[in-house]
């Protein structure tokens, strides 16, 4: 601020100390007009700026509302048009500023500059030393050392570290994994009711996985079973209603009549045994199967195709799935 003072009206200083102190002059000219006599000086600039001195002092006031004063022997004053304040004391070796909003700095020549704002914040620079350390009212500290960087401490003891010209490359996006869209209508060991289908869905899933079980282990048995499986495959048939013991008996006969008696055996237990397993011994009217039992038959029905299995008649339906068997009344 003094610089910038001095610099504006240097040209008016000059004028006035280029005449003597013992009379009296003035002079003027475009850019402003200064006079003086008796040790005392005046000056104006075209701008509306003005100084004046004399007796050691001197006073300058700035065309947009700053102002320095300068006492000799005791030191300088400043103010700008925001209300900043700068003062020197004369030998003091310091210069402080405050601006209106609380803070303040200070320089100490040849040891550094403190600096404080109006929320108690403080920081210090230690001339030479190329370190500046703030410090919060809260326990915070950071602290820049030129050419490598600046450490920071919390006030809970957090410390963190950034190097000068460092890159610091932003975090990845987040990677969100790909869930496929849900299958409508599948069928498997955890799925019941799939897509929205009946409450009879859940149901029928269910039974379902039972016959597919007792399928699994109708194909593991070979050929040598004997007659004791036999007969306890029909003790195991004999205890489900009379539905499921047709149909597992029917299931053994077929597979006993395309292969040995030992190949019979094998499929009549396996099927009493799948029966037992499967679930349910009867199929729930409105129900949807991936599958009907063995042995139905396709009566001829003028409103469309059906399947006769026992006394249980099926609709196919086709879809994004494949072919389904729907549970309906008599047609």
């Amino acid at each position: 601020m003094k610089r910038i003072v001095v610099i504006g009206v240097a040209g008016l200083f000059i004028a006035g100390l280029s005449v003597g102190s013992a009379g009296a002059w003035s002079h003027s000219g475009k850019y402003g007009s200064a006079s003086g006599g008796g040790g005392s000086w005046s000056a104006s600039g075209y701008r509306g700026g003005s100084a004046s001195g004399g007796e050691g002092s001197r006073s300058v006031s700035g065309a947009y509302g700053g102002s320095a004063s300068h006492t000799r022997g005791e030191g300088t004053t400043a103010t700008n048009q925001y209300g900043d304040t700068a003062t020197h004391a004369t030998g003091s070796g310091q210069t402080t500023v405050t601006n209106p909003y609380g803070t303040t700095a200070t320089h100490t020549q040849g040891q550094g500059t403190t600096a404080t704002n109006q929320y108690g914040d403080t920081a210090y620079h230690a001339t030479g030393s190329g370190e500046t350390t703030a410090y919060n009212p809260y326990g915070g500290s950071a602290t820049h050392y030129y050419g490598y960087g600046t450490t920071a401490t919390s006030a809970y003891g957090t410390t963190a570290y950034h190097a000068s010209g460092a890159y610091y490359p932003p975090p990845p996006a987040a990677y969100y994994p790909y869930h496929p869209p849900t299958t409508v209508n599948y069928y498997g060991s955890s799925c019941g009711n799939c897509g929205g289908w009946s409450a009879a869905g859940a149901a029928a899933a269910g039974a379902m996985v039972g016959m597919a079980a007792g399928a699994t282990i109708a194909s593991a048995n070979t050929a040598a079973a004997t007659s004791s499986a036999y007969s306890a495959g029909v003790a195991t048939g004999s205890a489900t209603t009379a539905a499921a013991t047709s149909s597992a008996y029917t299931a053994g006969v077929a597979a006993g009549s395309a292969s040995t008696a030992s190949a019979y055996n094998a499929g009549v237990a396996a099927g009493a045994t799948a029966a037992t397993a499967a679930g349910p011994s009867t199929y729930m009217m409105g129900g949807i199967y991936p599958t009907i039992p063995a042995g139905c038959i396709s009566p001829k029905v003028s409103s469309g195709t059906y399947y006769l299995c026992g006394n249980t008649w099926f609709q196919p339906s086709y879809g994004a799935n494949g072919v389904s068997y729907k549970v309906v009344p008599t047609p």
